[in-house]
């Protein structure tokens, strides 16, 4: 019930106003963004860099509506990578196809990911696809295919709770594109996705076990403990050297696995948001787990 409410409220346009221009949002939020400029991120992941955890910078957004929004979006995501160059931190960018146009038919979206993608591939560095609703996966995975075969250097989200998934593993590893593999933060209808948490828990480390015998630098993406000890039991009985995957959490959740993994020798790379337009992300990651709620209840109590 917490999640489906979360969720509904990430689609709420007034409260998101009201979220986004609040003077107090800061307090609530700082723990999940890193701030709302490039500045200010920058800095995070410099720190992040210290402490031996990688990052993939997200600049908050999606569903644009105009040319000139998506065009906006890609130059701040264009700055992010001359930023991540002139630092020559091994840093990458995580994209929305919504947020660059796809909305507005795939070749507005084709173009602003293109002039990304060649100047990620001429620094050295990686766009990584994140993965929207169900609506938007052959669109996004058709995409995809295209640019890993023009530049070899995409990652692209796959969802475990979606049926179709497996097949999708299959297809992207024989393509040799490599796979972030979440659980999946979106409502689905049950005729698409597991609707139980059990069964999600079951099928990603199902998935999470194909991509390590078959994948290409698989990464994996979870903050459950039980799904993390199932990988790295299976990464050992494989032969998979820890330099041949990572893991993959979002900025401010778990610090502790964080640290346990950093620690022992494993590649761990953080999800780092930024932006004005934090609204969506932020109750998404409130839906993800109970206690990111329990955490802002906390903040606000005190403040």
């Amino acid at each position: 019930m917490l999640r489906q409410t979360f969720l509904f409220l990430s689609r709420h346009q007034k409260l998101r106003r009201w979220f986004e221009t609040s003077s107090q949002a800061h307090k609530l939020t700082s723990r999940f963004v890193a701030g709302e400029t490039l500045e200010e991120v920058m800095r995070v992941v410099k720190e992040l860099q210290g402490a031996g955890t990688l990052s993939t910078l997200d600049h908050l957004g999606e569903n644009v509506t105009t040319e000139q929004e998506a065009e906006t979006s890609r130059k701040f995501c264009e700055e992010a990578l001359t930023a991540i160059a002139a630092s020559g931190l091994p840093a990458t960018i995580s994209i929305k196809l919504t947020q660059l146009g796809l909305d507005l038919g795939d070749e507005v979206c084709r173009r602003n990911v293109d002039t990304l993608v060649a100047k990620a591939h001429a620094m050295g560095s990686r766009v990584e696809v994140d993965m929207e609703s169900s609506e938007y996966v052959d669109r996004t995975l058709n995409l995809v295919q295209h640019f890993q075969r023009e530049y070899g250097c995409m990652r692209s989200v796959l969802q475990a709770y979606l049926f179709r998934t497996d097949e999708d593993v299959r297809r992207m590893c024989a393509l040799g594109v490599p796979i972030r593999l979440c659980k999946g933060a979106y409502k689905e209808p049950p005729e698409i996705a597991y609707p139980k948490k059990s069964d999600v828990d079951v099928r990603y480390l199902q998935l999470a076990v194909m991509l390590l015998d078959e994948g290409a630098y698989p990464a994996m993406a979870t903050h459950d403990p039980r799904m993390i000890d199932g990988i790295l039991a299976h990464a050992a009985r494989s032969g998979r050297k820890p330099h041949e995957f990572e893991f993959q959490m979002l900025y401010g959740v778990r610090r502790d696995l964080q640290k346990m993994l950093v620690q022992q020798g494993f590649r761990l790379r953080l999800y780092v948001p930024y932006g004005d337009s934090w609204y969506p992300y932020f109750m998404r990651r409130l839906a993800e787990r109970p206690a990111n709620a329990f955490f802002v209840a906390k903040n606000m109590l005190h403040s």
